[in-house]
């Protein structure tokens, strides 16, 4: 199972992008590979441990732990970056 974190706080324009960008990514991934993602939401907004590594970045993306994107996501580069994750 591959994990992808994305970490924002509420009423945040580019965390809502992000997080609409991840949903397209996915939605268009073969069932296979994307049956073999979890997608896990978390806030800077609750958490004082992701609120000091991360908030100058929000919105991050990791994939397994580890960085993927920070602030833009680019979709074409995270279905490359899933579709190896996945295989």
């Amino acid at each position: 199972m591959t994990t992808l974190t994305l970490i924002g706080k509420p009423d945040c324009h580019l965390c809502d992008v992000a997080s609409e960008v991840v949903d397209a990514v996915i939605a268009e991934l073969p069932d296979a590979a994307a049956d073999g993602i979890e997608v896990v939401e978390r806030s800077i907004a609750d958490d004082p441990a992701l609120y000091e590594l991360w908030w100058e970045k929000i919105p991050v993306v990791l994939i397994d732990d580890r960085l993927h994107a920070h602030w833009r996501v680019s979709p074409e580069r995270l279905r490359s970056a899933l579709e190896e994750a996945t295989r």
